[in-house]
């Protein structure tokens, strides 16, 4: 499962344990429906974390708790061998 994967399914669980639809979020958390509608939908890979922030605060919850949550606790990043555009000074 992909990174991105992970916090579209804890977008949609927990919408679906506050009876909420995507547009409902959106309204909530003061964003653009399309810029939800993205996330969820998988064009946008790598949301900003004040966009998370902000559904985040749609749920009630701070932006630790949302990302707080086993699938994402358990995630291990794929192991990058080319490390050459990192320059450690």
């Amino acid at each position: 499962m992909e990174y991105s994967e992970i916090y579209v399914r804890r977008i949609r669980q927990l919408c679906k344990e506050r009876g909420f639809a995507i547009n409902k979020l959106a309204t909530r958390a003061g964003i653009n429906q399309s810029t939800l509608d993205n996330i969820v939908r998988g064009l946008t890979k790598d949301p900003r974390a004040s966009t998370l922030h902000k559904v985040a605060l749609a749920f009630n919850m701070t932006l630790a708790e949302f990302l707080d949550f086993p699938e994402l606790n358990d995630y291990s990043f794929p192991d990058n061998d080319d490390q050459s555009n990192f320059e450690v000074k």
